[in-house]
């Protein structure tokens, strides 16, 4: 047993689309809280080390202000706080320190002492030494203070905020994992309603529709394809079951009608072996069994020509003017019908891109059923006139009409109506293949109703691509 590809060169891949969409989101909510979290430590960063720089460098300048206002303890005392230490190493070599931290060795040398003045004192700059941030300023009486501030606290608080988003981070991807399981089975639950639908209609259901309330959507659309792709399916069926129902009724028909000739056939062949009855019953016999035999022969040419058409005619399709044509036809079912009348009339040229030899055939049928139906002496028209881009040619005849209920009727297979329009010899495919023949062509053939200055006659168009 060959195994089955899962995946084909052209076929449609079906992987889970709830895992599929759930890992996307998930994958998705990831990167967006990676994203937050590395720009949240690095702003925080920036933002705290920032504040402690700026913290030292303002109580440097601050120290500048109280120097001579107050005392050196007090003035350490107001300094030192907030994280920041603080040294004073005043002009007379005293030091007082505040604070855990103190200067390694001997601080860096201060710019000098600002100028009195009301200016404003110049903001000394501050250097790092490790997690160590430190900035020392000479006041105005010779002093030397040095300002210290641990970074590490920075640190330690951006450790704790890392922690915290990472807790948070996962703790919000476990709950949309739990939560993307529900919410994408219901955003794909109309696709569980095409399944069901489509497998309503396997199980033989075939009138269920997913019938889309918002056909603009994404899944509206889909589902609008889905019901048209169901609808043409459910078309084409129902045209193979008539096709097929057309086929076995035309098989029985054809063999009703050739049973009848080819027993003729069978039954004046019988008696002709048996030699049975004089000369002129022999001559009799031999008249029968021909003229049946050549009744079934054109039987079978017009299943034969309908089968063509049913598989697509080949036409030998030429520019050519139909009156000559028209002409044609009329000349030779004179001849068939002395007696009768055939006259051509309208247009002198209408030019059209036809099969001679298939137009002929069409024209034949349409008059020779006219003239039948109008018996001895009837009257036969055939009126030519271009209509835009067709080119038509209208057959009337003054026999007793076609019923309006059977107007469509005699262009189906096998199908006679009374005698006064019938022909006793023909085989009921006349006017389908004629039609046929004409569609062919890219025209038509119908039977138009009568018109109010008409009593009387059967009314037929025939319309062609005209040159």
């Amino acid at each position: 047993m060959t195994a089955v590809p899962a995946v084909g060169p052209d076929g449609l891949r079906t992987r889970s689309l709830r895992t599929r969409v759930t890992v996307v989101v998930l994958v998705f909510v990831a990167a967006m809280l990676l994203v937050l979290g590395v720009a949240t430590d690095v702003a925080l960063r920036a933002r705290l080390e920032g504040e402690l720089r700026q913290r030292l460098a303002d109580r440097a300048v601050y120290a500048s202000v109280l120097v001579g206002q107050v005392s050196s303890t007090d003035l350490v005392d107001r300094l030192e706080g907030d994280g920041v230490s603080v040294s004073l190493r005043t002009s007379d070599g005293q030091v007082i320190t505040q604070g855990p931290l103190r200067p390694d060795g001997d601080p860096s040398p201060a710019p000098p002492a600002p100028a009195p003045g009301p200016k404003k004192a110049p903001t000394p700059p501050v250097t790092q030494s490790g997690q160590i941030l430190q900035v020392s300023t000479t006041l105005s009486d010779g002093s030397l203070i040095t300002l210290l501030a641990d970074a590490g606290d920075v640190r330690r608080t951006l450790d704790q905020v890392r922690t915290t988003l990472l807790v948070a981070g996962i703790g919000l991807l476990v709950l949309a994992a739990l939560t993307l399981g529900p919410v994408i089975g219901r955003a794909l639950r109309p696709l569980d309603q095409m399944t069901a639908t489509a497998r309503s209609i396997t199980a033989g259901d075939r009138g269920q529709r997913l019938r889309p309330d918002r056909p603009d959507t994404e899944l509206g659309r889909t589902a609008t394809a889905f019901d048209a792709m169901l609808d043409e399916v459910e078309g084409a069926e129902t045209s193979a079951r008539a096709a097929e129902h057309r086929l076995r009724t035309f098989l029985s028909d054809a063999a009703h009608e050739l049973r009848t000739p080819l027993t003729g056939v069978q039954a004046g062949a019988e008696r002709l072996l048996r030699g049975d009855g004089d000369r002129a019953r022999t001559e009799e016999l031999s008249v029968t069994v021909i003229r049946e035999a050549r009744r079934a022969g054109r039987l079978v040419d017009d299943m034969l020509t309908m089968a063509r058409i049913d598989s697509g005619l080949q036409l030998d399709r030429a520019p050519h003017d139909l009156r000559p044509l028209a002409e044609r036809v009329a000349a030779t079912a004179e001849l068939r019908h002395p007696g009768s009348s055939v006259a051509v009339s309208g247009a002198e040229s209408l030019p059209a891109p036809v099969d001679p030899d298939r137009l002929v055939q069409v024209l034949t049928n349409l008059v020779e059923n006219a003239l039948t139906a109008g018996g001895p002496g009837a009257t036969v028209r055939l009126e030519l006139a271009a209509a835009g881009e067709r080119a038509v040619v209208d057959v009337t005849d003054d026999g007793p009409g076609i019923p309006a209920a059977d107007r469509e009727r005699v262009f189906e297979r096998l199908v006679r109506l009374d005698p006064a329009r019938s022909n006793p010899s023909g085989s009921g495919l006349g006017l389908p293949i004629a039609r046929g023949i004409a569609e062919a062509h890219g025209g038509s053939l119908v039977l138009l109703p009568d018109s109010p200055d008409r009593d009387r006659g059967a009314w037929f168009r025939l319309e062609l691509p005209h040159s």
